[in-house]
This record gives structure tokens, sequence and C-alpha cells, in this order.
């Protein structure tokens, strides 16, 4: 091929990914282009074929006519009490009758927009897209938009979102404050060597009622495998719309009450059995407690509940409909059939597959199970909420949603119509990881997630918000774009893929608003600065961590932080901040391969922004300047004058921005410095398996915080 010939040929295929919504160039400090090869297989992921120049202008060619030859668009998302149109696509001067029926039943005419016609040859057909204007006064929710021409119809839903989120307010007092935790780590004497929904309830109800706080934020409470060994990481779960039986405190549910002498007997020896783990403040064992919690939920299960409590699980089953079914008939498979077992292969897959219309009525008693264990996550994770809310908390349980699930897990094998195929999402290189990330999930598709409308997206937002006062999006960015990487190439070599934003973040913000909750999004990272404006004017809070927050290198003066975002000092991809002041961070990257330069150079950047920050710190009487002994009231002569001292400076600091929300990290708080998740690596490092120990390495139980003095001090630090 002739030297112009390929720069003509890169320009159309450049042409053709941004058409299909693939970003071309992306802001990595500087602008970047994106490799040829990344684009062709990111583009072959989403079902546009670009191996040829021929094939690059066809698909170009189909991509520009698709909406042309639809009556009505796969979905359409708009905002409350505003302005907006529908292009209908039908032969010219053809009559066309469009309507709507909304959630309560009404109809609604929807009339055409006077002059709002643009007409082209399509497939050899005069085809006209008129616009059609949606009535303003439809309320919010989720309605079907119908359309009619000479007998062939077509409908989508029609969904109205809020144009700025406005439910749960923070506390009228003033910003809202409470604990982040990570829950399989806070333990309490009754846990079984795992943090559980019990544990949530109690960490809720004491931080409330004692403290004051307004919220507590937890990790992804996501489900997992159905059985041992699960994955540790909560950012890579099973499945997003169900929640993980590890959690379950098995002495809390109804049935346990009544069983008979000897499962009672077998029950309580496998409770004690893990008791002792508790006060094991090296790794975390999830295996051992979960493989112990499912042989004594299987005891209780075998008991037989009363008509009130069998209805009530028969109602659950089908509130949840066709998805918890299908959910558990994959927990069901899953017990039986390895992750790389050839039968997940059999062709058509997924739950409507022939694996699962052969098995699936066998398997009826263990997808009874499944869902009854759903049920029992869905009672306890509601008396959590309950709890917080009972004690005073204004705002209650913050669950945390992951940016996708494993690629071997129930999501990816039932939603599989509407996840890309070959290809896994990450981030690109920057400065915590050098070589980039490979977070090893199936991107939802963008297209094919339309075409749906939003279907398996709502159903996952409403599962969590179910009983949640607020919702933390991990990478609220992946809203927007998401890092595509290719099967087989570098974390890198990947592309970012653009998202319908209007349509996510205002699916998002109905549902929060439906169910009176607070959205946080974690707007970290590489973004464009556009970005955070737009989440603001819709209501989403962002994230500000301390030692990001800086203006040319410059650290932020707390008055000119954020107001519509939850501030903290730390975060769980960083160590606790004892140990971020004294630099674990740096000699664990180093430690394993993760540093761009030489470890003395990274050190010496590392304490000088450290340095920067206790400096604007200093300057408002936070804290004393170097060598002068420590005055606070509030330190105590038990733990480390100078870190304890320092770690409260900087959440004072934090308290002086006028940011909605404030998060105390709980190992903060009791004097952890232990790295909970170190990016970038898998079992290097135990991510995700470290229990919440003091500055000792002792364990904390919740049973010691109401009597803890490092935790009330920090929380007096703060000024609430």
């Amino acid at each position: 091929m002739a030297p112009d010939q390929t720069e003509e040929l890169l320009d159309e295929l450049v042409e053709l990914a941004e058409a299909a919504g693939v970003d071309t160039s992306f802001w990595g400090g500087a602008r970047d282009r994106v490799p040829v090869d990344a684009l062709r297989a990111v583009l072959s992921a989403l079902g546009v074929v670009a191996g040829t120049a021929d094939e690059v202008r066809r698909s170009r060619a189909e991509l520009e006519l698709a909406p042309w030859r639809r009556l009505l668009p796969p979905v359409v998302v708009v905002r409350e009490a505003t302005e907006s149109d529908v292009p209908v696509h039908a032969a010219h001067g053809s009559l066309v009758a469009v309507w709507i029926i909304a959630e309560d039943g009404s109809r609604h005419e929807v009339p055409e927009r006077d002059g709002a016609r643009e007409v082209r040859v399509v497939d050899g057909v005069r085809t006209a897209k008129t616009a059609f204007a949606v009535p303003t006064h439809l309320p919010l929710g989720w309605h079907t938009l119908h359309a009619e021409i000479g007998g062939r119809t077509a409908q989508c839903s029609l969904v109205v979102t809020p144009g700025r989120l406005t439910s749960a307010p923070p506390s009228p007092a003033g910003s809202g404050w409470g604990l982040m935790a990570q829950l399989y780590s806070v333990r309490s004497s009754r846990s079984w060597g795992i943090g559980d929904y019990a544990d949530l309830a109690d960490l809720a109800s004491l931080s409330g009622a004692q403290y004051g706080a307004d919220f507590v934020l937890v990790n992804p409470l996501h489900a997992s495998e159905p059985k041992p060994p699960v994955e540790p990481s909560p950012y890579l779960p099973a499945s997003r719309r169900f929640f993980h039986p590890l959690y379950i405190r098995v002495e809390d549910v109804a049935e346990y009450a009544y069983l008979d002498h000897q499962s009672r007997t077998v029950v309580e020896g496998l409770a004690a059995q893990r008791h002792p783990a508790n006060l094991d403040a090296d790794v975390l064992d999830r295996d051992s407690t979960y493989a112990a919690k499912l042989a004594a939920l299987e005891a209780v299960y075998a008991v037989r509940p009363s008509p009130a409590r069998a209805h009530q699980f028969a109602a659950f089953r089908q509130t949840q409909g066709q998805g918890l079914e299908d959910f558990a008939l994959w927990c069901a498979l899953a017990e039986q059939l390895p992750s790389d077992a050839p039968e997940w292969a059999i062709e058509p897959r997924g739950p409507h597959g022939l694996l699962a219309s052969e098995r699936r009525a066998g398997l009826a008693d263990r997808i009874d199970f499944h869902c009854w264990l759903q049920w029992l996550c869905d009672q306890q994770l509601g008396a959590a909420q309950r709890a917080a809310t009972d004690a005073g908390m204004g705002i209650g349980i913050v669950h945390d949603l992951a940016v996708g699930v494993h690629d071997h897990g129930s999501d990816a094998w039932t939603l599989a119509h509407v996840l890309a195929q070959g290809v896994t999402v990450g981030a690109p290189p920057d400065m915590f990881n050098s070589q980039g990330q490979n977070w090893l999930q199936p991107p939802w598709h963008p297209a094919r997630l339309a075409e749906t409308g939003y279907a398996a997206y709502r159903d996952m937002l409403r599962s969590i918000l179910r009983h949640a006062g607020g919702i933390r999006v991990d990478h609220v960015l992946g809203l927007f774009r998401l890092w595509w990487i290719p099967a087989g190439a570098g974390a890198g070599e990947g592309v970012y893929v653009k998202y319908d934003h209007e349509a996510l973040i205002g699916i998002l913000a109905l549902e929060a608003q439906l169910a009176g909750a607070t959205v946080v999004g974690e707007d970290l990272g590489v973004f464009e600065p556009w970005v955070r404006v737009y989440l603001a004017e819709r209501g989403i809070l962002g994230t500000s961590i301390l030692w990001f927050e800086r203006i040319d290198g410059v650290p932020v003066a707390p008055e000119a932080y954020r107001r519509d975002c939850l501030t903290s000092v730390n975060t769980h991809d960083l160590p606790p901040t004892a140990g971020f002041l004294a630099g674990d961070h740096v000699s664990l990257r180093e430690s394993l391969g993760l540093l761009g330069r030489p470890v003395e150079e990274e050190r010496r950047a590392d304490a000088a922004e450290q340095e920067s920050v206790l400096e604007l710190v200093r300057e408002r009487g936070l804290l004393e300047q170097p060598g002068q002994p420590s005055v606070q009231p509030s330190v105590q002569p038990s733990v480390q004058p100078s870190v304890q001292a320092t770690v409260e400076a900087l959440y004072a600091f934090t308290a002086l921005t006028p940011s909605s929300l404030l998060g105390v990290a709980l190992v903060d708080a009791v004097g952890e410095r232990r790295t909970q998740n170190q990016p970038g690596t898998v079992d290097e490092y135990p991510n995700w398996r470290v229990p919440l120990a003091d500055q000792d390495g002792v364990a904390v139980l919740i049973d010691d915080l109401p009597t803890n003095a490092r935790f009330a001090s920090l929380v007096r630090a703060t000024g609430r």
C-alpha cells in the first residue's frame, strides 16, 4: 500500500473509531495517540469490522445508517421538566402516531415538532427523520414510548430522570461525617473470623449514637463464588446485583432458634472453631469462615419456616424476579463445575442456553437454597440500615459499587448479551502505577446495554439501594468512558471507549432519588475537567483526598475544596495515614517492582509532597513545628504522640473545608498502618486480607470501640 493510501486509511479508521464511540487519543499528562492495533481490536469487541479499507468504509456507512433504519431509538433518557426531542425515522410523507404510557398507566400524546425534519434515501427509500416533543410534565420514572405507522409499531423505554439529585441531604447541622471501613476486616467477639452484617449494624449504631456520625461507608458487599475458595477482592465480584452470604450472621437467622439439639450443637461447634480467628491480626481467612458458615446455614435451611416467614421468602423471590433465579442457577452450577469446565462453553451460553435448560429442574433445591441466602442478606442489610437510622444517622449505610465483575462470575454468564467480549477494563499508566492496571473485568457493551433499555444497570442499582442511605460509585469516570484493554495486550495498550453518560448518570440519579439516597462518585485519576462540573450539576458528590488535592503541584487551601464532595485524608488504595506518613507505600511499591524511578528519588519526592501539605496544616495552627513537643490535650501517652497528633491535625484540616461530607477512615481512628490494597498486584501482597488492628498490631474489635480513647480523640479532632 502506498504511503498516502496508508495515511488515508488511518484517517478513515480514526473517523470510524470516533463514530463508534472510541476515543482515538487520551489525556495521559499529554495528548497521546492510540495504536492502530488497539483501535481495531476494540472496534471488533464493539462488533465493528475494520480489518481492511473496504471494511472500514462499509462499517462507517452502517454506523451512519443504523438509526435511520429504526422507527424509534432503543431507549430515550431525558431530564424532568426539560424540553427534549425523540427522533422518529419513517418513510417520507407517512403519518406517524407517537404516544407515551406512563408508569401509572396514563396515556400522553407526543406531538411532532414543527419544521423539525430531515430527509435522506435509506436502502432505496426516502426516509424522514422527524422530531417529536416529549411532554415536560411527565413524572420521574420509567415510562414506555410507542410509535405506529401503517400497522408497523415500535416501543422503547422512556426514562425521566432528575435534573439534579436532591435526595438525602447531609445533616442540617452542617456537613455530615462518617466512618469508612472494610467490613470484612471489622470483627466483633461474635464474628466468625470475618466482619458481618450484624457487625455493620453495631458499627453504625455505635458511631451514630455515641459520636453523631451520619453514615458508614463500606467496601462492596457484592456476591462472590458460591463456595470456597472465594476471590478476596470485593472489587472483583461474581455479581454486582446480589450480595455475599459470607457476611450473614448465622445466629440472627430466625430459624436458628428452632434447630434441634444435635444440629444446634454442630452449628455452635462451627462458631466456636471460628471465634478465635477474631483476635488474629495477621491475615484473614475467608475460605475457612465461608465453609463453616455454609455448613451452618445448610442446617438452618433445613428448619421448616413459619407460614409468615415462608410467605416473606416467596414475596422476595417474586420481587427479585428472573434475575434472582438466574443468579441462583449460576451458583448451583458453579458448585458443581469449576470455572474452566467445558460445560460453560456450550452454546448458546447463559441462563437461556442448553446447559441451563438441561440442569435447571434438577438443581431446583440448590436454586432455592441460594435464593434463600440472598433473602437472608436482604433481611440483615435492612436491619443494618434501620440500626443506622435509629441511631440518628442522616444517611446510614453507604454501599460501594465496584467498576465491574469477574470474567468467570455470575454476571459475566447471565449478562453476556450486554457485556463486551475479548476485552477487559483497567486504567492507563499513572503516577501510582507506571505500568497501568488491568482489572480483568468485561465492560458493559454501550450499544447492547442501550438496546435493553439499561435494564441490567437499573436492576443492579435498585438492588444495592434497596437498604442503603447512599452509594459510592468506584471510578465514576467509567460512566463516561472506560479504558478497554484487548485480550493479550498490556495494561498500557488500551483505548478509552465512551459511554452515554447522560443516560448512565441520569439513571443513577433517578434510582437514588427514588430510594432517597446520596450518591458519591470516586472521581480520582485521569479525567477531563468538565466531568467534575457535570457531576456537580447533577447532584453527584465527588471525592477529595487530602494528599491529591493540588493545583500545579501546590496543596489546595481548605477553603478552596469543593463543596459537593466527600473529603477525607485517606483511601483504601493507600496505607492508613500513619503508614503513609512513614512512607510505607513507597517501600511496598519498591519491593514489588512497581516504581518508575529509583527508590531514593521516589522517597525524596514523596517526602517533599508530604511536607508541603504538613506545612499548610501548620500554617493553620493545627500542628506544631517540627521538634516542638506536642501540647494537644487529646494525645494519649500510651501511643506515639507525634504520629497521632499529625493524623488528628490532618483530619482537623479537612474539617475546615466546605465539603458536604467528611470521611474518617476507621484504620486511622485505631492506629492501623498496614496497606489494605496495593493496586497493580494480586497475590504479591495480601490485598483485602488485612484485619483491623491498632498501632501495636493487636486486633481491634467492635466491642473495644466504645471505650477506645484514640477513636474518640480523632472524632474530637474533626470538631464533630
